[in-house]
């Protein structure tokens, strides 16, 4: 049996240590919406179940604001679940450092930039552009591990 020094490690792979960098950057800025709308509902006393508002039919409702932060929490788990495993299986081809450090920062810009311009209520195409630019990376590391064909 191997002893660990022998393993191979992960955190000694550059392009892995960017990969776990950016992908914890795009996954707390997710939980921290989550968080925001848990802030929202509490501060507002608006919930989506009965249980959840004491009983209270009165604060079963929908709140604008709350419903915002929502899609965009939403947008960003239809966005970030795939980078998380396009960008892994993209590690796995053995990119060069430079190549990869460009997409994970294209991927994380258009995520921050597309969570600030929704919350903040900038007009499209602004959000479509940001959000098209991660969607373009995710793709990018689609093709990239599809046409290395080694996994």
């Amino acid at each position: 049996m191997a002893g660990y020094s022998e393993l191979l490690s992960f955190m000694d792979i550059p392009v892995f240590r960017l990969y776990a960098t950016y992908a914890a950057a795009v996954t707390l800025k997710m939980m921290f919406l989550s968080a925001w709308t848990a802030r929202f509902r509490l501060s507002r006393k608006v919930f989506m179940n009965l249980e959840d508002a004491e009983g209270k039919k009165e604060r079963v409702r929908e709140d604008e604001d709350i419903e915002r932060i929502r899609r965009c929490h939403r947008n960003d788990l239809e966005n970030i679940v795939p980078f998380l495993v396009l960008g892994l299986l993209y590690v796995l081809t053995g990119p060069s450092v430079y190549a990869a450090a460009w997409h994970f920062r294209a991927f994380v810009a258009s995520r921050f930039a597309h969570t600030v311009v929704y919350l903040m209520h900038v007009p499209q195409p602004t959000r479509f552009l940001a959000c098209l630019v991660g969607y373009g990376v995710n793709v990018s590391f689609a093709v990239q591990v599809i046409m290395n064909g080694q996994l």
